[in-house]
Parts: C-alpha cells; structure tokens; sequence
C-alpha cells in the first residue's frame, strides 16, 4: 500500500463534497489550494470560498496563490511533498503544477467524458435534453478535460431535472467516485483508458449573457430545457415587451402544453391564475421568475400586483 500526501484543490460547494469525503475516511491531506478571496456585496466584504471555510474548520493547511506560475506559489507546493493531487471544480493548472507529484494529478468532472468538456456540463446536458450524464475521473493532461480516464460513473436525468438538483446528485456521485480512485491508486498503478475522440463531441461551452437568453422560435422542448438546464444559476432570460415597457426577466421553472394555436410566437397569454408564452406546437407556462429589482416570485404573486397588456410578448 502506497501512503499517500495529499494535495486537493478546488473551490465551490460541488468541492467540498469530496473533500469532505476524504477527511472523513482519515486520508493525510497535507494542503488545500483554493481562489484567493474575493470582495462582495455592497460593503465589499472579503468572501470566502466555500472549500476555504470548510478547510479552515478541519484546521488544514491553505493556499490561496493568484498566479499559480509563481516562484513562490511552486515553492510553497514543492515544499508540501506531496506525492497525489486531486482537482475539484478549479482553475486550468500549468505543467509545472500538474506533474509536480510522484502518482500524477487527477480531476473530477461532472459529465461522461469525452462528452461535455468544458465550464458547464450539467447545465448542458440539460439544456441538450440527455437523459444520462455522470462523473469521470481522469488524469490532468496538457489541454482542458482530455487526459487518461480512471473510472466513470452513469446517472439517470430526470425529465422535470434542474440544474440544481442534478448538481447536487452529482456532487454526492462524484465525492464517491473520487474516494474510490484514490483507494486504487493506494494499492498501486491503476489501469487507465485513452479517451474516444470523434466529430460528435458535445461541449460544455461557459455560460454567458447570449446562450443563456431563450429564442422563442426554438422548439418546445428547447425552450422547456434550457430552462431547467440553467436554473438557478444563472437563470434562462427573455425581453418582456409590455405596452411602452421593456424589462429583462429570468424564468426559473416553466412547463409545457403541446396544443395547436393560431397565435404569434412569442405572444403572452394572462389570466387570473397562469401566465403562458406561445410557441411552436403549444405554450410554455410560466411558474416562477423574476423581474428586474423584484424578489423571485411564482405566477400567482405577480398576476396579483401585474397587470399584462392584450399585445404584451416575449422577445
């Protein structure tokens, strides 16, 4: 049995999970590297990331480094000695860093690999309508999410899935997989698989203003997916045009109704208790959004305090 010194790095909740996991089965975690601190809210206060908070409880020894191409920083690491580096939800790592311990780096990534490299696998997955997706750990490479594979494990997407709740199941999956490569790497060299490269790859592109906006000429199920595919963060936006005002909202939770219409696309549909958008082939109904500078609020709050126009539609 190899003894290993551990080295992980990461930075949201979706780390914690496995770091966690790791202390819990009495692994020697000799360092946690994590984003440095960052202002925010209104007073600019110092945050903390999630995986630094729980670091800090288990009293375990932190780097926060701005630039991981440092002097300093590789010295710091060097001086760890450690001989495995695990990553988490962090940032793209340098040669230096990478290759640095004696049983490699290795990453855990929320999709099925090679299938949904990138910045955001489970909002993607989502959005493209998979009924599966997964975990993968892999050893870290030169390029973004390509390395040897270790092990992978497959999941179920349900068909009325968030990206919240899929995170969450996830993370829990992940944490496990990742306890189960390190006990394989403890007992010695572990057996590895070249990842499948073909023309049909799927992305996970990072999320940004424009792929996150809803085009109401997409199909039904389009629409309907991406919103679950990026709710609750970052949340699927459209323009509401209603009389002379025209606001951006986010739509957290939408549902479908597959009927023929004669109405233009795009064109809303209020009543007293539902509020819905017409599409191809049907409506999608609206149960929860936010308007700009409003509390996050289902149908029926908002129906009771806004009123919509008979010419009122989503852009």
């Amino acid at each position: 049995m190899r003894n290993l010194r551990i080295v992980f790095m990461g930075t949201p909740d979706f780390a914690v999970a496995t770091l966690k996991t790791l202390i819990e089965h009495n692994y020697n975690v000799v360092g946690v590297i994590t984003a440095p601190d960052k202002p925010a809210g209104r007073g600019r206060k110092l945050n903390e990331s999630a995986v630094k908070q729980y670091a800090k409880s288990q009293n375990l020894n932190i780097l926060q480094p701005t630039n991981l191409k440092s002097d300093n920083f590789i010295e710091e690491l060097k001086a760890l000695n450690a001989n495995l580096q695990i990553v988490v939800a962090f940032r793209m790592l340098p040669k230096v860093v990478w290759q640095m311990p004696e049983y490699g780096t290795f990453n855990l990534h929320a999709s099925l690999l090679p299938n949904y490299r990138g910045a955001a696998p489970i909002n993607w997955a989502i959005i493209n309508g998979e009924t599966k997706t997964g975990v993968s750990t892999f050893f870290i490479d030169e390029k973004i999410d390509t390395g040897d594979m270790i092990l992978q494990e497959e999941i179920n997407i349900e068909p009325t899935e968030n990206a919240g709740s899929l995170h969450d199941k996830l993370m829990h999956l992940g944490s496990n997989l990742v306890l189960t490569t390190v006990a394989a790497i403890e007992k010695g060299p572990v057996k590895t698989q070249k990842q499948k490269e073909n023309v049909d790859i799927k992305t996970a592109y990072k999320l940004n203003r424009d792929n996150c906006k809803i085009n109401w000429n997409n199909s039904i199920d389009a629409i309907y997916n991406q919103v679950r595919g990026l709710s609750p963060y970052p949340a699927a936006w459209s323009e509401l045009v209603n009389g002379n005002e025209t606001l951006d909202v986010k739509l957290y939770a939408v549902n479908k109704e597959i009927e023929d219409h004669n109405y233009k696309i795009g064109r809303i549909i209020a009543t007293k208790k539902e509020l819905k958008v017409a599409v191809k082939n049907g409506f999608i109904i609206i149960d929860t959004i936010k308007l700009p500078g409003k509390r996050l609020m289902d149908i029926k709050s908002l129906l009771n305090g806004y009123a919509f126009n008979d010419d009122a539609k989503m852009l």
